[in-house]
Order: structure tokens, then sequence, then C-alpha cells
């Protein structure tokens, strides 16, 4: 890919890019809609993820493009920039604005960009996209900027530059992702550590249901707010910040006082998806694979029945992988309502396994998944040549 993108930047701009750069997506593994409760996710960086190809100019001039995207950019240095509708371009465009904001000197710069990410699938995209122009500006400009404060500055661009209220999971995923490590994140403190995730003979499937996640937002805010109500609820006994400060005996000896069922549902959701993340860590740590998988197969049910989050497709992606002999977890990833799913399937029957879901899920839902083979991978990175 890397030499398609230098022939295509030499063919838009007449010259060879000076810095090339790649940023992956990310997935969640499990802790799905408790890190506003809080609780600790635990995701990963991805094989899938964005190129960026880049040469300074001296027009004074930031002049963007995408293979993925028809619209282009020129547009002149200035001291600040506010977004310009919904391009794709603001992404960038915004990362620039943040520097500048901070009084670094920046040039006219040429980019192209190019993404394997599926866009609106909720593998982080825009989140790496973000992340990838920071990191490129702080290796051009030799700014002094940590990787989690590189995050923090993406995480800004989403919320005030591009208007989108997102926490900071996305993007510090993919500035500090490790090979073979899964992150366990606490979202408030940005604490956080390494565990081990070795697949062994498996591989992690990602599946793409191509259905858009028209109720995400909408649902997020419904959720949140059902939670709040949950927890006021049980704090009239119990002593507790949060939902996920409460663990399962707790709850049951307390759920009384919710008395309304939706919200004793969304609660249980929560407590119990807690205890998973925490026996997740330790099943990791001891190379357990397959009971990590278990837990997935949880993490989604209580998703599906509890937190009324997932949808036909993503049970549809479930359904299939519990009746796969080599497939050992599966569950949705990301806030819901479309989007992907995440499984483990052995390496060897991984062909087998996405023409079989292929079939299954066409017939069941009328159109194709995507289906992609992703290794755990490293986070933002200069690609030498």
């Amino acid at each position: 890919m890397k030499e398609d993108l230098k022939k295509k930047f030499r063919e838009l701009f007449g010259k060879d890019p000076e810095y090339s750069f790649f940023c992956p997506g990310r997935v969640n593994l499990i802790g799905e809609h408790i890190d506003y409760n809080g609780g600790k996710v635990m995701p990963c960086a991805i094989s899938l993820g964005t190129y960026l190809v880049v040469a300074k100019n001296a027009d004074k001039l930031f002049r963007f493009r995408c293979m993925n995207f028809p619209e282009t950019a020129d547009l002149h240095l200035q001291s600040s920039y506010s977004k310009t509708g919904k391009e794709w371009f603001n992404y960038p465009l915004g990362v620039i604005n943040e520097f500048l904001k901070d009084g670094h000197t920046i040039s006219g710069l040429d980019v192209l960009y190019y993404g394997n990410l599926p866009i609106g699938a909720g593998l982080s995209s825009s989140a790496s996209i973000e992340v990838l122009t920071a990191y490129a500006l702080k290796i051009i400009y030799g700014i002094n900027i940590s990787n989690t404060d590189i995050a923090l500055l993406g995480k800004r661009v989403e919320n005030e530059f591009i208007g989108v209220n997102s926490g900071i999971m996305d993007q510090f995923a993919v500035a500090m992702g490790k090979e073979h490590k899964a992150i366990l994140l606490n979202c408030d403190s940005l604490d956080y550590e390494y565990l081990p995730f070795n697949t062994g003979d498996y591989i992690l499937a990602i599946i793409n249901s191509n259905k858009q996640r028209t109720l995400a937002d909408s649902k997020y805010n419904e959720r949140f707010a059902e939670c709040g109500k949950a927890l006021k609820l049980l704090k009239k006994e119990l002593s507790a910040e949060n939902l996920c400060d409460i663990d399962t005996r707790a709850f049951q000896d307390s759920r009384h006082l919710i008395n309304d069922p939706v919200l004793e549902k969304r609660a249980l959701h929560v407590v119990s998806e807690n205890e998973r993340v925490k026996e997740a860590k330790e099943v990791l740590s001891a190379g357990n694979l397959k009971r990590f998988g278990e837990l997935m197969y949880a993490s989604h049910q209580s998703l599906k029945e509890l937190y009324e989050v997932s949808g036909k497709e993503l049970d549809t992606i479930v359904e299939f992988c519990t009746t796969y002999g080599d497939c050992i977890g599966a569950r949705m990833t990301g806030a819901g309502f479309g989007g992907c799913a995440i499984a483990l399937v052995k390496k060897d029957k991984f062909d087998d396994f996405a023409r079989q879901l292929m079939t299954y899920y066409t017939v069941k839902i009328g159109y194709e998944p995507g289906v992609f083979a992703s290794a755990i991978g490293d986070g933002v990175r200069e690609v030498k040549a």
C-alpha cells in the first residue's frame, strides 16, 4: 500500500513525499458501556488503520487529499481555523488548529491520506486520523508532546472542533497500542496497564455488520440517564460514587430499591460487565484464551438482553459464531445498533469461517457483512522506507 500511496502522491503534487506514517483503528475487547459508570475498558489497536504521506511546501498552503474521499481542500496558512461543513479534512484541520493555538510554528504541507478502516463502522477511523495527524506534526516539526497528550489533543478536536461528545478511549487506544497487548484503561483518570493478549492459534476476526449506527447517539444519552437514575435509587442504602463501585452481591441485596424493571436491567448489565472485565484481566494474565472467549459471549448476551443496545444484525453474527466450532468467543464492540462485532477464530479456519458467516448473514439480513482478519498491533508510528 505504501508504494501505491507514494505513486499517487507524486501524481498529485509532482514530488516525492518526505515522511510516511500509520495509525491503527481499535476495537474494545470487553467492557462495553461501563466507562461512564466508573468502570474500565479493554481496547487494543488493530492492524487496519490510516496511512499518511506528507511533504512540506513553500506556498503556505495546506493541501488536503485522501484516496477514500473525493473532497479536496487547499487552505492558506492562518493563525486559526474553524470547521467547514462535514468534509473529512476537518479532522486534520482541527489538529493543526490545536497546534497553532498552542503556539507551534507550522509551515505549508502537502498531505495524502488513505484508510482501510470501514467508515462509520465503529473502529475509530476519525480518532485514527486525528492521532495520525498530530503524531506527524510532532515528528516533522520536532514538537515535544507525549502520545498521551496527543490522545487528549485528539479528544479536544473531536469534542470542540468537530462537535462530537466522545470519550478518550478511541484516541488513547490508537496512540498507545502495543503489539499483542490489550490496554486496561480508566477513562476518567487515564490510569492504564498493558495485559498480554497472545492469541496463539487464533486470530481476531472483525465483522462489519454494514449497518450504520443510526441510533447510537440518542440511545447512548438514554442509557446514560437510566444508569444515573438507577444509581441515585441504590445510593439510598449503598455508599457508591458509580455503579461500577457496586458488586453483584450488594446489587442483588439492594435491587428492590430500584423498583423499575428497565432500570434494574441497565444496572445489572453495568455491574456484571464490570466484573467480567476484572475476570478478563485475570484470565488474560494466565493465558486462558478459552475463558476469555466465554466472557465475550456473556458480555454480548448482557448487552443484548439487559442493556438492549445490540440489534438483529449484530445478534446474527454472534449467533453464527456460537455454532461454529472453531470460534471460541464473539461479541458486539462499540456503541451498538450496527457497527462491528469481533470474534476469536482458529487461524487456519478463518477463510472457511468468513465464507460460512457471509452466507448465513446474507440469508438472514439480506446483504453481506464485511469480514476482516486482524492482528493486535502497535499504535501510531512513523513508517520508514
